[in-house]
């Protein structure tokens, strides 16, 4: 008896278990709760908008003849239809997005292989090969504006050479805009596909390319059979954001020929920018911003459709 007591004394006398709290238990609607201040900001500063861009291209909205507007329905898209200038900068936009993604993906391409090499000054490349993404395209325009004068740029040695006219600038000549602001655009666009192609090259397995060259493959095969199929997506990634992005260039055309010389360089939202601001007539603008809307999204998804993004690689 004494031995029992002596071992419930040495035990001492049992504490209490802590009660654990208990968690309150979230329902089914605490996601939605969470993300509705961001719904709210998309639907304020973008849904809104495009409707509103939508409900004015069916108006006739020019703040300087208040008595003119109203209710207009269709009749902005059929004017639109018979203008000269529509069916002008839509042209330029198509050229404009071909020529300039077109040499942007060849060079940036070229580009990415060749800082993709081992070579001493890799770093140092890199830096000047994606130096210009950082540039905004005012100051882009600020730059080779300076490089096109007759007077402060090259224009003058190639009028020595005979190539151009002295006094002359590329940008005043109807012949010579169009590939002078491809060159300009090449300057800051070029980067974007190196970067985003160099990021792919390095995810290619290295085991790949050692097989092939095991199998007796040459430089220009492994590129065929292995480099492209790799990089297939983000070409097509890449190729498409740059086309939409090159179709909405104004900063750059507008800070570097305002749209000419004789609206030769005029693309379609360029020509939204000068109806709306300039003209103030915010209806038709609108109407233009629904069609090249509609534009975009129908080659956009034909060309998904057509270059089978995310499938298996061949």
């Amino acid at each position: 008896m004494a031995i029992a007591e002596a071992t419930t004394a040495g035990r001492g006398t049992p504490q209490p278990r802590r009660r654990r709290r208990r968690r309150p238990a979230r329902g089914p609607r605490t996601p939605y709760l969470l993300i509705t201040p961001s719904v709210l900001l998309m639907l304020g500063f973008l849904v809104y908008p495009v409707a509103g861009v939508f409900y004015y291209s069916l108006q006739r909205y020019n703040i300087t003849k208040p008595w003119d507007n109203g209710f207009a329905g269709l009749g902005n898209f059929r004017d639109m239809l018979g203008d000269d200038l529509f069916w002008q900068s839509l042209g330029f936009s198509a050229e404009w997005v071909a020529a300039t993604v077109g040499f942007q993906l060849v060079l940036g391409l070229a580009l990415a292989l060749l800082v993709n090499e081992t070579f001493v000054g890799r770093a140092l490349a890199r830096a000047l090969v994606f130096s210009p993404w950082a540039i905004s395209g005012v100051l882009t325009t600020s730059i080779w504006i300076l490089l096109y004068s007759p007077t402060t740029g090259f224009t003058p040695y190639l009028a020595d050479l005979g190539l151009v006219e002295h006094g002359s600038s590329p940008l005043s000549d109807t012949g010579s805009v169009f590939p002078a602001a491809v060159l300009t655009e090449l300057w800051r666009g070029v980067p974007f596909f190196a970067i985003l192609l160099l990021a792919d090259l390095q995810s290619i397995p290295k085991d790949l390319y050692e097989a092939a060259s095991v199998d007796g493959a040459t430089r220009l095969r492994r590129f065929w059979h292995i480099t492209l199929p790799h990089l297939k997506d983000a070409i097509i990634l890449a190729t498409l954001l740059r086309a939409v992005w090159e179709f909405n260039n104004v900063d750059l055309l507008y800070t570097l020929t305002g749209g000419g010389p004789a609206h030769q360089t005029t693309t379609l939202p360029l020509y939204v920018a000068q109806k709306a601001t300039v003209a103030h007539e915010f209806g038709y603008g609108s109407a233009l911003t629904t069609a090249a809307f509609l534009i975009l999204l129908f080659f956009s998804i034909l060309y998904l459709r057509l270059s089978k993004f995310g499938g298996e690689r061949s």
